[in-house]
């Protein structure tokens, strides 16, 4: 009897047994930047998960390998700066020195300065009268510094720009830390609905004529507004919506138009965690959450962490041992140090690992990399190189 011919399994199938099984498909990122047609990488997460590295290390990689990027972080923190041995970061891409350039790649690195992003789409976009109108307005300058959501906006802003500007041919953003989920997509809308409230209409009233607010209604509802605010700034209120409500329309036709370039097939996402409950429920809402905004998902990394195959001894024998040679020896008591510390090592990757294997038991079909704990901070290229090496060896 002839046995039936051996199939290779389609990947859905393949991915359906991997999601059984709480593993998931290698993230090839090399092949990821590798691809002209990728144009964007957006490496998203909570704080403090290792983003701001990540998109550093994958700039640095796509560079080495011949691609002309940008790369743009939003981290507050600056350590981007210090990894790259740039004295400074800000608002100008600046070129990082020290990079492998034989494949004929090149690397600029910026961080955001949102109030400078800010003023230069007020100064592009309007007169030079009205510019400094606005600019020196005390509501804008509040507006610009440290309204909620400002900064993610601006991130969109200075995004569309990078890439209208057609120098690079990958641009890799690391997006804001944020608790809520995508702050980073949300914003637009945010900051759109925000200026285009029915409050902020009828703060602008006045600048569409005078028969619009010379009515009983409309003194009474300004009395009252003085009352509760003040009236000078009710005025610089009135002022600024007044001079900004030329520009607004400038700016829902760009955020419309970043929004739709992030949903396009140049652009991919990767989210970032740590092998943490906490941050591997996050991964799971920005994956979802990607997902339901039809945002091209690309994978996983998750940082830091310790590989439960380098285990050798069990936990229970390391602490079953090391009570019995903490009185002994100087060499014994060492032992019994490295044997207690050893058990806390297999304990952390074993929890490491079940967090890591019920995310993929949910989201099986989201390509990984996992990147090991390493012993020293990322400090320099050769830091970045080091992570690099291993998000590409996890396929």
């Amino acid at each position: 009897m002839t046995r039936p011919a051996q199939t290779r399994p389609r990947p859905a199938a393949r991915r359906a047994r991997q999601a059984r099984r709480g593993t998931a498909p290698a993230l090839d990122v090399d092949r990821l930047i590798d691809d002209e047609r990728t144009q964007i990488v957006v490496c998203c997460g909570s704080g403090g998960v290792g983003k701001t590295t990540s998109a550093a290390a994958i700039a640095l990689r796509a560079a080495e390998r011949g691609r002309r990027v940008c790369v743009l972080t939003i981290d507050p923190a600056r350590r981007l700066a210090q990894s790259m041995g740039l004295t400074e970061l800000d608002n100008t891409p600046r070129p990082v020195d020290g990079i492998d350039a034989s494949a004929g790649g090149s690397l600029d690195a910026m961080m955001l300065d949102m109030k400078r992003t800010f003023d230069d789409v007020v100064e592009a976009h309007a007169s030079p009268e009205k510019a400094q109108q606005i600019l020196q307005n005390p509501f804008y300058v509040a507006l610009s510094s440290s309204f909620a959501g400002t900064q993610e906006y601006m991130a969109m802003e200075r995004l569309g720009q990078l890439h209208a500007e057609g120098r690079w041919d990958l641009i890799v953003v690391d997006t804001p830390p944020s608790r809520s989920a995508l702050d980073f997509l949300d914003a637009p809308e945010r900051l759109s609905s925000m200026l285009d409230g029915r409050f902020i209409r009828l703060m602008l009233a006045p600048a569409k004529g005078p028969a619009r607010f010379l009515t009983a209604g409309f003194g009474v509802v300004t009395a009252a507004l003085n009352k509760v605010i003040g009236a000078q700034i009710l005025t610089d209120m009135q002022t600024f919506i007044a001079a900004f409500d030329t520009l607004f329309g400038g700016f829902r036709q760009r955020a419309e138009a970043t929004y739709a370039l992030l949903q396009a097939e140049e652009t991919a996402f990767l989210v970032v965690a740590v092998p943490d409950d906490a941050p591997m429920r996050e991964a799971a809402y920005f994956v979802e959450r990607l997902e339901a905004d039809e945002m091209p998902l690309a994978g996983l990394v998750v940082n830091r962490c310790h590989d439960e195959r380098a285990a050798g001894i069990t936990a229970a024998d390391a602490e079953s041992a090391s009570p019995r040679l903490a009185s002994g020896s100087a060499t014994d008591r060492l032992t019994s140090d490295l044997l207690a510390v050893h058990a806390d090592r297999v304990r952390l990757a074993a929890r490491e690992g079940r967090v890591r294997r019920r995310f993929a038991a949910a989201h099986g079909d989201v390509a990984t990399a996992i990147v090991p704990a390493l012993s020293t901070d990322v400090h320099d290229l050769d830091g970045l190189r080091t992570i690099a090496e291993h998000l590409t060896a996890a396929r």
